[in-house]
């Protein structure tokens, strides 16, 4: 059984345990005559997509409690093994999602954490710099690329501890980990999307076959 995640930039695979990542380029010379189950946000990728006959939509069968509108299935993926918690995806975006019983309460969306470079890069060329991933968030900053990564690190911090109250915290995404380490009851889960696409094939078992 092999599970695609298609993004904008990238295309994640697992294949059983086996998890591996291609570039939007290389999925396009990508060549596999099994089944392969699929989710796909990336807008120029559909018409190619339906043109793969070994590739499985598995969008439309995701019955999800949600009156947000235009939810992306990465992130509805992402919270459909989740019944109570803030799922974090911290990638090309930094999406926030708040799930109750079941019922998705709604959610926001940041910068990824790349991208907040490049929007400083954009204001100034002094505002070019490298992040300090070991800034303190207890202390003002005293020198400028303290003082982005400060602005930038605990505002998502401050945003996210907000939303989640008391609730637990399930963070994925490529920069998932580092902003979990910012939580004390945090929980890290690189295949969180892939757990919503098991669980969609859980309940509809005959597109296995």
């Amino acid at each position: 059984m092999l599970l695609c995640d298609i993004g904008n930039s990238n295309a994640n695979f697992l294949d059983k345990n086996k998890y591996f990542t291609l570039t939007i380029k290389q999925f396009m010379e990508f060549k596999n005559e099994q089944k392969i189950f699929y989710i796909n946000v990336n807008e120029h990728l559909k018409e190619h997509l339906k043109n793969q006959k070994n590739f499985i939509n598995l969008e439309p069968y995701f019955l999800f409690d949600t009156i947000y509108q235009g939810l992306g299935v990465d992130r509805i993926a992402a919270c459909y093994t989740i019944e109570d918690g803030v799922v974090v995806d911290a990638g090309s975006a930094i999406t926030i999602d708040i799930i109750s019983h079941c019922i998705h309460l709604g959610g926001f969306i940041l910068p990824g954490i790349a991208n907040y470079k490049k929007i400083y890069s954009h204001i100034s060329p002094r505002l070019k710099s490298e992040f300090n991933t070991q800034v303190s968030l207890d202390a003002f900053p005293q020198k400028t690329m303290d003082a982005l990564s400060y602005g930038i690190f605990k505002g998502i911090y401050l945003l996210i501890k907000d939303a989640a109250q008391n609730k637990k915290i399930y963070f994925t995404g490529g920069d998932g980990q580092f902003l979990a380490n910012y939580f004390d009851h945090a929980i890290y889960d690189k295949l969180l999307v892939f757990r919503g696409m098991k669980k969609i094939l859980q309940e509809n078992p005959n597109l296995l076959y």
